[in-house]
């Protein structure tokens, strides 16, 4: 392959492209820089970045977030067909989340070595404990999901 070949990204790099921009957009307002878009019917029905300090909300994470315009748009909380991405692995409350609204797949960017409640602590969605599972895909485009977070609080110190 030729430098000016353009590259071929898979579905799920560039849904996690559309994350990372949620990211981008909750960084730049003083956010932890961190993004979710639901697909459904292979069209994104909902995008949203960490939005905590902002709405003063413990909730406002961007996985909560996209759930939450999802089920309003399609009129029920339940999205068995539909699948996250986001950038950086659920913590156990979004986790436990992903699997009420009972989706089909989760697709991260970022393991979360200290709170991650799908692979890394907690193994939510996937350990048979709850009424539902998940499939899940990590690592996707996890260098960029990682600098997003380094950088983030690089600048904070």
């Amino acid at each position: 392959m030729e430098d000016n070949d353009p590259i071929l990204l898979s579905e799920d790099e560039m849904r996690m492209g559309a994350a990372i921009e949620e990211a981008g957009k909750s960084a730049a307002i003083g956010e932890v820089p961190v993004g979710a878009v639901l697909v459904l019917s292979g069209r994104i029905i909902a995008r949203a970045g960490n939005n905590v300090r902002t709405s003063c909300d413990p909730s406002g994470h961007a996985e909560i977030r996209v759930l939450r315009q999802a089920a309003r748009k399609i009129g029920n909380y339940r999205l068995p067909d539909a699948v996250v991405y986001v950038t950086l692995e659920p913590c156990p409350m979004c986790a436990a989340a992903l699997v009420h609204a009972r989706i089909a797949r989760l697709v991260f960017g970022a393991v979360d070595p200290k709170g991650g409640g799908v692979v890394s602590k907690y193994g939510i969605g996937g350990d048979g404990l709850l009424n539902h599972r998940f499939s899940v895909t990590g690592g996707i485009l996890q260098g960029k999901c990682s600098r997003l977070l380094r950088d983030f609080f690089q600048k904070r110190r």
